[in-house]
Formats: structure tokens, sequence, C-alpha cells
């Protein structure tokens, strides 16, 4: 996979992290995404409008994701001038996938150190987000999604290094479009209280065989970059 050009296979391989890392989503934002379905009065909590708002929160999230993924793309540019920066910008976001993957088993967590540097810029939105509660109207949950989207994330962060290496704005929204929506099936299965789904997603079996799968494909990745640059 070359993260410089995108098509199918690294939507795909983003999706898949997305699901892959869905213990982790269900761990940091599932208390998130329960604490909005409770706050909705009971008298309107019936099937079609919690799905429309347990939709609008995520639709937002996603969007939030991709314009962080346009802009961090567009930093991208400036870095990959030459084959020497586009080559460091590559094997720094195989090696985010590593740190991810470890995150994700709870093998490491190193990656904690990487959210604390998105925790100052959460202390502004948060208040804002605040505001906006309790929400009942697919506007308000929308709205609320966007800025939930910012909330310091370290599989995001992982998945934005990847993006920093696409160096292109609409490839890299798109990439974290497709992340976007690998995360739903777990924050929507939180959501609706789906708690079959949600323990086979956190179960310890689980969370290691996709760090095995994530960890596999940063070092198939490492090797090609490797390989292209040696012959």
């Amino acid at each position: 996979m070359n993260p410089t050009g995108l098509d199918l296979p690294p939507l795909l391989a983003a999706f898949v992290f997305g699901l892959m890392g869905g213990a982790h989503c269900i761990g940091m934002c599932g208390g998130i995404m329960s604490a909005l379905t409770f706050a909705v009065p009971p008298s309107m909590r019936h099937p079609a409008r919690m799905g429309g708002l347990l939709l609008s929160y995520n639709a937002g999230r996603i969007i939030s994701y991709m314009s962080a993924g346009a802009l961090v793309a567009l930093l991208g540019t400036l870095f990959s001038l030459s084959a020497t920066a586009r080559l460091i910008l590559q094997v720094f976001a195989a090696l985010m996938l590593i740190l991810m993957a470890l995150y994700i088993a709870n093998w490491w967590k190193g990656l904690l150190k990487v959210e604390a540097v998105g925790r100052r810029l959460w202390r502004l939105i948060e208040p804002v987000g605040r505001r906006l509660m309790p929400v009942v109207h697919i506007p308000q949950a929308f709205a609320l999604g966007t800025l939930w989207g910012w909330l310091p994330c370290g599989l995001v962060y992982s998945m934005l290094a990847w993006s920093l290496a696409i160096a292109d704005p609409l490839q890299g929204a798109l990439l974290m479009g497709a992340f976007g929506l690998g995360t739903l099936p777990a924050l929507l299965a939180t959501g609706l209280a789906a708690r079959q789904l949600s323990h086979l997603i956190r179960h310890p079996a689980t969370r290691s065989v996709a760090a095995v799968t994530i960890i596999a494909f940063a070092l198939w990745q490492l090797w090609t970059l490797t390989a292209h640059n040696l012959s």
C-alpha cells in the first residue's frame, strides 16, 4: 500500500481499522453515547427518534474527522516536497499504525501521551457542547457530533498521521471518512444498548486479533517502502 496514492484498498483498510478499533471506541466514547441517549426525555425515546439522533451524532463526528483529515493532509503538502520527506512521512504513518495496534490490544498505552496534545483544544470545545444538551432535535445532535469528533483520541491521531503522509486534502478527508464509518457499528451498538455486540468487540481475544492484523499491515507497508527505495 502506498499512502501517497489513495485508491480502494487504503479506504477499505481505513474502514477495517475503524472496525478493529471498536473496543477502544466503546471504552472511550461509549459512556458519552449512553449519556446522550439517556439525557433524552423518556417520553421522546421512541425508536425512530433515537435512531435519528444516534445517526446525527455520528454523522457530525465523522464530518469532523474528515475536516481534520483534510487539514492535516494540507499540512502534509508542505512537508512532502522532496522524496526523502515523503518517505519519512510514510514511515511515520506506518509506525503510528503499530502504536494504534498496541493501544487497541492494551499492550502499551503510549498513545495516551499523544492524546494529551489535544486536551487543550478539547477544554475550549467541551463547554460549547454542554450548551447543546439535552439533545432532543436532530440539528442539535449533528452539531454536538461535530464537536465530539474533536475529543482527544489516540486512534484518530494515528489515522491522521496516515492523512499527513497522503498529503492531499481530498484524499485525507476520504480516508478519515472511511475510518469514521468503520467505528459506527461499535458506537451505534452502545447507543442502542446492544450488549452482546459490545461485549464481543471488547473481548481481549477480539482486541488481540485486531492488533495483530494492524501490525501485520503496517509491517507490510514498511517492507514495501524499503523494497521500493532499495530497488
